[in-house]
């Protein structure tokens, strides 16, 4: 655990107020859920919770699936974390933090096409978004199936709409899964 140097009291409801810049770096907003837990030592944790990242191995089992069926490389993501990816390598995507600009398109809540000229990564480090279906669980945004751009291909442009067609599936079976 990191210290941080910051103490805070609990007030005479119980509450304690997580400083803003824990908050900011650890992507915490309010409506947020948090896990508590205890330590042996005494100390207690709290902990982002993600009911997507709950359903890890279902997503898994999703992503290889569309992708080897189809060969579109897919990739999950929760509202911080790419928690699945198939069809392109792991080791840059997996766990990584998404992208700024991933993060906006999921607060817009709506579906994402690229378009020329338009580019949204899945990471800071690369992987560009082709198109993009949240997953919506008891009305809040709580992740995103995604298909990835295949390098030198058009993505997004198939002629029977496969590819958005599956990934709308995708997250709609997610937002499913994580209301059970």
């Amino acid at each position: 655990m990191k210290a941080t140097g910051i103490v805070r009291r609990i007030d005479d409801l119980g509450r304690v107020v997580i400083p803003k810049e824990i908050r900011r770096v650890m992507r915490i907003r309010e409506g947020d859920p948090l896990e508590i837990y205890t330590e042996n030592d005494g100390g207690v944790v709290f902990k982002k919770y993600s009911p997507v990242g709950e359903l890890s191995r279902v997503s898994e089992e999703y992503a290889e699936a569309i992708n080897r069926t189809s060969g579109i490389p897919i990739a999950i993501c929760d509202r911080d974390n790419v928690i699945a990816v198939s069809g392109v390598p792991r080791k840059e995507f997996l766990s990584k933090p998404i992208s700024n600009g991933l993060s906006g398109v999921l607060t817009s809540r709506k579906t994402y096409t690229a378009e020329k000229g338009s580019v949204i990564t899945v990471t800071e480090s690369g992987g560009e978004v082709s198109y993009l279906s949240p997953i919506v669980s008891d009305g809040s945004v709580i992740g995103a199936v995604m298909s990835l751009k295949q390098s030198g291909k058009q993505s997004g442009k198939q002629s029977d709409g496969s590819e958005k067609k599956l990934v709308d599936a995708g997250a709609y079976f997610m937002s499913t899964q994580s209301e059970i």
